[in-house]
């Protein structure tokens, strides 16, 4: 809980001065391509959580690593998360902006839940029909869970629609674990 509170404080003042100068896209680009360097790259996560590796040289790696590739802005905001000795929480940082962003933006993220791979033409169908009911522009995120047995289960913010056989079953373990037939007679 402590590292989403610190986490969100710096992706709060990240997309607030990236709106105040302009440039809430580019921060938003670059924030998806170091995103996507954390979690391709293991080496950089684990040099980053290292308590041995000092300040200096972690400077240089982030340095050679994203000053040519990011914005000006971007780039200082990452100095000063190693300046602060932030670097470890670095990934639920950026995660914390993409949030903010998306919240901005109206942008809302459906898992889509199915035990077989479905159509991109399905996919589609679905996010138009969650976009024409929220009202928000919706990424789907496909996923693939043979344990659901057959149907799908969707979830978007606080909201599941879950309509499964594996669901089925434990409504009909629950309805007959309590049966109300004596026998005897």
């Amino acid at each position: 809980m402590k590292d989403v509170k610190l986490a969100n404080r710096y992706a709060k003042a990240l997309y607030e001065f990236s709106i105040e100068k302009n440039s809430l896209e580019t921060v938003y680009q670059d924030v998806l391509f170091i995103l996507n360097i954390l979690k391709t790259n293991r080496e950089l996560h684990s040099v980053m959580e290292s308590p041995v590796i000092p300040k200096g040289k972690k400077s240089k790696v982030f340095a050679a690593i994203f000053e040519i590739s990011v914005n000006e802005i971007t780039f200082k905001f990452l100095k000063l998360v190693l300046e602060k000795k932030r670097e470890p929480k670095l990934f639920i940082i950026m995660k914390e902006f993409v949030k903010y962003y998306y919240k901005f933006h109206n942008i809302k993220t459906v898992d889509f839940i199915t035990a077989q791979p479905i159509s991109e033409i399905v996919i589609e169908k679905i996010r138009l029909m969650i976009q024409e009911k929220t009202g928000a522009t919706i990424e789907i995120k496909p996923i693939f869970n043979p344990e659901v047995i057959g149907g799908f289960i969707i979830k978007i913010d606080d909201f599941v629609f879950d309509d499964t056989i594996l669901k089925d079953i434990h409504t009909l373990k629950r309805e007959f674990s309590h049966n109300i037939y004596r026998a005897g007679f």
